[in-house]
């Protein structure tokens, strides 16, 4: 069986959506599709909580209602008025679920509230695309993602309880993908509760990874709208090159740098079943793509490039002149780790701790006040951190001109610089 994972962009439009038919129809069985939410919707999820968040409920409400319609408008152009009386009361349940979680907004526990309202996207995504599927008489079997991965509380990043996604999933899948395709969301679960939970963004891919790997999957496929896994973002740089064959641990050192890819989870449970990953473009599907799998020997790689940008550089100084060993590292670490702050680029000197992180203004407040009794913190703001693997110098003169470099560290196979523009 193969685990096909279609993202945002790939059904951006119902003529997007109508156009993955045949890659559908191609596909060998048994065959689980992932799905995320359709174009930007995410983005307008986000902005409903964060305006509940505001406390500004007529504005949330309002949103809710345009998005509501435009799920209707989209649902419309594809399905014919039989299925469309079949699939609204679905949806119709789904707009009433984000109504609720409008209404019941914590503003103590915003995570918490953020997850009830985000994951209705895929919900809704996914429910359109299963009745148009079945329209086709591609028998298709429509399952909740939130029956099947099973999570902790930890919203907005949710950890998998990986023995009951498993016996939830067997149960589940099994039985349904014999006769039909299994079609669910990416991104989502629930906690033992059934409180709704995300995975972290761009959390399809994990999902489709989750899936593979209980059910022993023969690949997974992820359809996007680039012919491949590129040795850097088309977006910000201009001579990017294709990937077509690279391993697991190379995938892995991008996506923990910062690479967008793949999620940085993904890997994992495919790597400890051999399972290779297919990077494929839905635009054009006979493209050869780029497969992703155990090591690849004698394979010469371009310099892979990695840039992160809206960084801000914290230097923190013990106030006492006390050297930053094992017990002030200990209690730094710990603090950005109750306060769930990602560090991208980590270095110490005698007294003083310096790391790179995501400008989140909030974030950053958070660290000072928590670190600001036992230290002196400084920053440098505006900066992005250059991650070069496979680097050689003409490669780091031309990514690093008119630029100040605030911070270096360089191994054999990569460099990381923090830069500020000059």
């Amino acid at each position: 069986m193969q685990v096909y994972k279609f993202g945002g962009a790939s059904i951006a439009n119902p003529v997007q959506m109508q156009q993955l038919v045949p890659i559908i129809q191609s596909a060998e069985t048994p065959l689980i599709i992932v799905l995320s939410a359709y174009g930007k919707t995410t983005n307008a999820l986000e902005a409903i909580a964060l305006a509940c968040k505001s406390h500004e409920v007529e504005e949330a409400k309002k949103l809710a209602k345009q998005l509501e319609q435009a799920h209707i408008d989209y649902a419309l152009q594809l399905l014919s008025t039989d299925n469309y009386d079949v699939v609204f009361p679905h949806l119709n349940a789904l707009f009433t679920e984000l109504e609720w979680a409008i209404d019941d907004f914590n503003h103590q526990d915003f995570d918490y509230s953020y997850d009830q309202i985000v994951c209705i996207g895929e919900l809704l995504s996914s429910r359109i695309f299963a009745a148009y599927l079945n329209q086709l008489q591609l028998s298709t079997t429509w399952i909740d993602a939130r029956d099947l991965i099973r999570t902790d509380t930890t919203f907005r990043d949710a950890k998998v309880d990986w023995k009951q996604t498993e016996k939830q999933v067997l149960e589940l899948c099994m039985p349904a993908m014999q006769n039909t395709i299994v079609l669910t969301q990416g991104f989502i679960g629930a906690t033992s509760d059934n409180a709704s939970v995300t995975l972290g963004r761009e959390g399809s891919d994990y999902t489709a990874a989750i899936l593979a790997s209980i059910l022993n999957a023969s690949a997974v496929s992820i359809w996007k709208d680039v012919e491949g896994l590129l040795n850097a973002d088309p977006k910000q740089f201009k001579a990017t090159q294709k990937i077509e064959l690279i391993s697991y641990s190379e995938v892995i050192e991008m996506a923990f740098y910062g690479a967008q890819v793949i999620h940085p989870k993904t890997i994992k449970p495919l790597q400890n079943k051999n399972i290779p990953l297919h990077v494929k473009c839905f635009l054009n599907p006979e493209l050869k793509g780029t497969t992703i799998q155990n090591d690849v020997l004698q394979i010469q790689y371009p310099p892979i490039i990695v840039l992160k940008k809206e960084q801000v550089l914290l230097q923190v100084t013990t106030r006492d002149f006390s050297f930053i060993t094992e017990d002030n590292l200990s209690k730094l670490y710990q603090v950005f780790h109750q306060l769930r702050i990602k560090i991208n680029l980590i270095q110490n000197a005698a007294i003083s701790f310096i790391a790179c992180i995501d400008h989140k203004e909030d974030q950053i407040e958070a660290i000072i006040a928590a670190l600001e009794t036992d230290y002196k913190i400084s920053r440098n703001e505006n900066a992005h951190l250059l991650t070069i693997r496979h680097y050689d110098n003409s490669i780091i003169d031309e990514l690093t001109k008119d630029t100040v470099c605030l911070l270096q560290q360089k191994t054999r196979s990569t460099i990381q610089l923090v830069l500020q523009a000059v």
